[in-house]
């Protein structure tokens, strides 16, 4: 409950690019989402806080979250978060990839599967209601982000093989495909 707690206070601005749903929606989606794999309850505290470190450390710091939650949750989401030294998109997801499947803890990997899902599925979802335009908030196109997603589930299978959240992934991505 505290973290459920912490991720809706650190996230309280913070809204979806392009539906402007609150942020921490998508939070509890990834958490509901590896509730699915496992009910390691460090895990799922990662699961809920994840982009937190990334997207609004001023509102909860890594120490404030080691504090709060333990090494090993602080740990899982440092291993999620992307390097903000890196400016250059692709530079980024490049780096974040290489961790992913070079040094990553699995737990990392599971979540990092379940928040690739989740924000495919609300694409999928924002190009059903906007169309072409859902593409005008992000920093890479269209190209760009099929490229990322089928990234990620390659090295998800290649860390995580057959895991069922993956498969979907696969699945998400070959609709998104479609969309082209």
């Amino acid at each position: 409950m505290r973290a459920i707690s912490a991720a809706a206070t650190a996230h309280r601005d913070h809204v979806r690019k392009g539906s402007g749903i609150p942020y921490v929606s998508h939070t509890y989606s990834v958490m509901y989402l590896v509730s699915r794999e496992t009910g390691d309850e460090d895990v799922l505290i990662a699961a809920v806080l994840h982009d937190v470190l990334e997207d609004v450390p001023h509102n909860l710091s890594e120490t404030e979250m080691r504090a709060e939650f333990g090494d090993r949750v602080a740990d899982i989401v440092v291993d999620l978060t992307k390097d903000s030294s890196l400016t250059d998109w692709q530079e980024r997801a490049d780096a974040y990839l290489d961790h992913l499947e070079h040094a990553a803890a699995a737990e990392a990997v599971l979540i990092a599967c379940a928040d690739k899902l989740h924000n495919l599925l609300s694409i999928l979802d924002d190009h059903a209601e906007l169309g072409e335009n859902l593409w005008s908030p992000f920093s890479s196109g269209r190209d760009q982000q099929l490229w990322w997603y089928r990234a990620v589930s390659e090295v998800v299978e290649r860390r995580l093989p057959g895991l069922s959240l993956n498969r979907e992934l696969v699945a998400a991505t070959g609709r998104m495909t479609d969309l082209t």
